[in-house]
């Protein structure tokens, strides 16, 4: 481990000192490349040094403690020892996370996508909530927030809505929310006070690069047609929804949000290619894992994760034991209490070579 903290150490000077180059300066594809790589192991050297500082105090302090004549000064370096040796042993578990390999779609942005499951309009309603709880967290992140789709009930409800959210580590923060995502509480329609039980499904797919997916247009039928539902006049008297189909796959992606047909075709191949990235990298999990047990617990959306209690004001996500009692703020996008623990925990599961 030691070994490699100094390599990267010593990548992260040199890159340093590149940064400072007028040339480098000047070549703005290579400086940014450089910049990006400084910016991924600032916090790895950041603690190495840390480390090495505390390693260093607390030999000094573990030679007072054992030839200082002074009483009270070496109970001063003894109690500094202890300090020190609980501090390096965090030091030591923290660098060993930083150097566990990176998931290459953590700075990616994300394809949010959230459906209505079983339960009715109240399902679409929870489906409204949740989209709005994503939606006021990417505003504190200061993330982007962008609808590319999205079919409404009419009663304030959400079928399906389809987001681009744009931003700094957006799928690192957000890729352990896929799964199917249960509430528990009484409608505003349920006369008797009732609790009903509730779904909605949530998909995070990183954001496909034209880099990522090649499409063959002959394997693409495009279909124009008359856009239905609310957009008021302009958006109903034109042919300007766009419906993809991509043969191969049988993947039908539709968008009529947009006065623009080329705009509507726009956010669908967008769509298109970042759900065509998501099936190549479920079969390449699925050819490293056959039964695909390794995405047990880790956001996989076919799973159960989490469940809302309205009445309870609780929030328990499955996969973990978290229990929460403070739902309303999480609802209010306060999600930092559920994200934070979910990482620790995924982090920790790696280190133990169980993932």
């Amino acid at each position: 481990m030691f070994k490699k903290l100094e390599e990267v150490e010593k990548r992260f000077e040199d890159v340093t000192a590149k940064l400072s180059d007028p040339s480098v300066i000047a070549n703005q594809k290579n400086f940014q490349s450089l910049a990006k790589e400084r910016s991924d192991i600032i916090e790895l050297v950041e603690n190495y040094r840390v480390y090495k500082s505390s390693l260093k105090e607390l030999e000094e302090n573990r030679e007072i403690s054992q030839s200082e004549s002074d009483p009270e000064l070496r109970k001063m370096a003894t109690d500094e020892v202890l300090l020190l040796e609980s501090k390096i042993a965090g030091l030591e578990e923290r660098l060993k996370l930083l150097l566990l390999p990176k998931d290459p779609n953590d700075d990616r942005n994300i394809l949010l996508e959230i459906r209505a499951g079983t339960g009715g309009e109240e399902a679409a309603l929870f489906a409204t909530d949740l989209f709005r709880m994503y939606q006021r967290y990417a505003e504190q992140k200061n993330w982007r927030v962008e609808i590319m789709s999205e079919s409404s009930t009419g009663r304030g409800g959400i079928k399906e809505i389809i987001a681009m959210i744009s931003g700094d580590k957006v799928y690192s923060e957000l890729k352990y929310e896929s799964g199917v995502h249960r509430v528990q509480r009484v409608p505003e329609t349920e006369a008797s006070g009732r609790i009903h039980t509730s779904a909605c499904t949530v998909a995070v797919l990183p954001e496909a690069e034209d880099v990522d997916i090649s499409i063959d247009e002959r394997d693409l039928r495009i279909d124009i047609y008359r856009s239905s539902g609310p957009g008021g006049q302009g958006v109903n008297t034109t042919d300007s929804a766009v419906r993809i189909t991509h043969m191969p796959t049988g993947l039908v992606v539709a968008c009529q949000d947009e006065r623009s047909q080329h705009k509507n075709r726009a956010r669908a191949m967008k769509i298109l290619k970042t759900r065509l990235l998501d099936m190549e990298q479920q079969r390449q999990d699925d050819e490293r894992s056959a039964t695909r047990k390794s995405m047990i617990g880790s956001g996989d959306r076919s799973e159960k994760i989490r469940t809302y209690n309205f009445p309870q004001n609780r929030l328990s996500d499955h996969r973990i034991g978290l229990t929460l009692h403070n739902l309303s703020t999480i609802m209010e996008g306060n999600l930092a209490d559920v994200i934070t623990p979910l990482r620790t925990h995924y982090q920790a599961e790696a280190l133990k070579g169980k993932r």
